[in-house]
């Protein structure tokens, strides 16, 4: 299967339902922080990726790092009616 990645030009384009490759580790975009000098954008690596913790970049960072995975979207984990919660003694 053939990934194409589409190089993220323009940080107002940024969702959360799409997947985004940033350094070789597949990440969803949480939201952004900082100031509007300097403004910060946050990820989260999906499962299964080598990082688990989430990072931020700053704007120059991420028109270099980040590219976006075309056809790929992120879904939340659907929950069952049925789930049972296990609870610790």
């Amino acid at each position: 299967m053939e990934t194409n990645l589409i190089k993220v030009y323009d940080a107002t384009l940024l969702s959360s339902s799409k997947v985004y490759q940033i350094d070789g580790t597949l990440s969803r975009y949480l939201g952004d922080e900082g100031t509007i000098q300097h403004p910060q954008y946050l990820f989260l690596p999906l499962p299964n990726q080598r990082k688990k913790v989430s990072f931020r970049l700053n704007r120059n960072k991420l028109m270099t790092r980040c590219y976006e995975v075309e056809g790929m979207v992120y879904e939340k984990p659907a929950v069952q009616d049925n789930s049972q919660q296990l609870q610790l003694f």
